[in-house]
């Protein structure tokens, strides 16, 4: 449930994603499912339409890419390969005896576990953990924000986003309270001179030489 939020699914803290991970959801599929959602950016529906022969290999090893194929994604605009870093391996190799043989979370609407449910699911998770606002689309927007705020070019966040172009993908990202303080303390550097009677800095050599060469002409 989205509050107060203009319609935009609430970022999580690192705190509260442990909270929810430890004390929300009590079972492996459940912390895996919200698992690939994290670490991958994931939109729900791609989450639970995941196949899982395009998660493991044959011999039920982890593929070192996890594959959204295109005609499960919003406008179905492409397939995505979206590498699997070591937490995600982690999560998958343990979930594996559970993996449907078609789809990876199965479920009783059409094989697979339907996004209603997954949203009930988080939704007692999220009560257990005493966390509100959170939606499951908070997963997605919570990891393309971190990875705006690590640096990553917004070009290469696209490419694991799936957006169609860089203006939806930047109404996305979140602006903390402390980037906007940042933002706005760095202008000090452009005070004037004798702002409330205050100097500016002047290097002392630079000064001496100033003088110097006032007094030879």
């Amino acid at each position: 449930m989205k509050i107060n939020r203009h319609g935009r699914a609430k970022v999580l803290t690192q705190s509260e994603i442990q909270l929810i991970f430890s004390h929300g959801l009590d079972n492996d599929r459940d912390r895996t499912l919200f698992g690939v959602c994290l670490f991958s950016a994931c939109r729900i529906r791609e989450c639970c339409t995941l196949l899982t022969q395009d998660i493991y290999t044959p011999k039920g090893i982890v593929r070192p890419r996890l594959i959204i194929r295109k005609s499960n994604t919003k406008g179905k605009l492409a397939t995505r390969s979206i590498p699997v870093i070591e937490d995600l391996r982690r999560l998958l190799a343990e979930y594996y005896p559970l993996a449907g043989d078609d789809y990876l979370f199965p479920g009783r609407s059409d094989g697979h576990i339907s996004e209603d449910s997954a949203a009930r699911i988080l939704r007692g998770a999220c009560k257990q953990a005493g966390i509100i606002g959170v939606s499951t689309h908070s997963f997605r927007r919570t990891a393309l924000t971190q990875m705006s705020n690590a640096g990553i070019p917004l070009r290469v966040i696209q490419e694991i986003s799936g957006h169609r172009n860089l203006e939806q993908l930047q109404r996305y990202l979140e602006v903390s309270d402390e980037q906007v303080l940042g933002a706005a303390a760095s202008l000090a550097m452009l005070s004037p001179v004798g702002i409330n009677g205050v100097e500016p800095h002047i290097d002392m050599g630079l000064k001496a030489l100033t003088v110097e060469h006032s007094t030879s002409d």
